[in-house]
């Protein structure tokens, strides 16, 4: 059986993937409320681009933290069409989420459903992701601690859902993302807790020849190319004007054009 650690770099992963998931959470957040401040055209550009931004902080903050994870014994390589399929996952199905939100005039059960078509679409994400690893032995998991990462990604996506109705000021959203931001991180090192791994036989398996590519030559890069998106785009969105405050001509009411007129 070989040991595992979250900590390979200390507390410096599992500390930043938390920062990389408020982050995504928070322009997420932002996001959506200029989305529900506009309609048709401009109301999608916004969900796409709050679902981008939550899926990619989720997906971000994952693979982060999977920095830190080692295995005595073997290396791990990741196997790269498996590992971008889990960011697509992440954002499709955090899109659906939004979009049912957005659209539908019940929005008590919209959120529910939606929260858990995402959260089970996050945990499936969390296990693609997992599936992704190569390494020298069998990975395998303690059913019940899966099944409790699953129910925590499916409230913490109803309670993301739930928060893009109702936050609106920055200090609520600030609050908000970190609040999400801990419940992404305790979905993932549950997850992680569930993981057991079986070294195979043989004495040469931690320089044996793995497929895949090494984390520092692909994930390390990918996080950091989508960590600066999430960084530069929240400045963005800060400092962009905010759309209920944009007028745009010939939009006033009937009456009003009709008595002017």
């Amino acid at each position: 059986m070989g040991s595992t650690t979250e900590f390979g770099f200390g507390w410096l992963t599992p500390v930043l993937s938390f920062v990389m998931a408020c982050v995504g959470a928070g322009l997420g957040l932002r996001c959506m409320v200029r989305a529900l401040g506009t309609t048709g055209r401009a109301r999608r550009s916004w969900l796409v681009n709050g679902a981008f931004a939550i899926g990619t902080g989720i997906w971000t903050m994952h693979f982060i933290a999977m920095l830190g994870f080692s295995v005595t014994g073997t290396d791990i390589r990741y196997d790269v069409p498996l590992t971008v399929l889990s960011l697509v996952v992440a954002i499709v199905v955090v899109g659906i989420g939004v979009f049912v939100v957005s659209y539908s005039r019940s929005k008590a059960p919209a959120v529910l459903g939606g929260g858990v078509i995402t959260g089970i679409g996050v945990a499936v994400m969390h296990y693609v992701g997992m599936a992704a690893m190569r390494m020298s032995g069998s990975v395998s998991y303690a059913p019940l601690t899966v099944a409790l990462s699953v129910l925590i990604a499916v409230v913490a996506a109803t309670a993301a859902l739930w928060a893009t109705l109702t936050v609106t000021g920055p200090v609520a959203a600030f609050g908000a993302s970190v609040v999400m931001g801990i419940a992404v991180s305790l979905m993932h090192y549950t997850g992680m807790a569930a993981v057991s791994v079986e070294l195979h036989s043989g004495a040469h398996s931690m320089h044996s020849e793995l497929p895949g590519a090494t984390p520092m030559a692909f994930i390390f890069p990918l996080t950091v190319l989508l960590g600066t998106y999430l960084f530069l785009s929240s400045a963005f969105v800060a400092i962009s004007p905010n759309v209920r405050s944009r007028k745009t001509p010939g939009t006033e009411p009937e009456e009003h054009r009709r008595v002017s007129g």
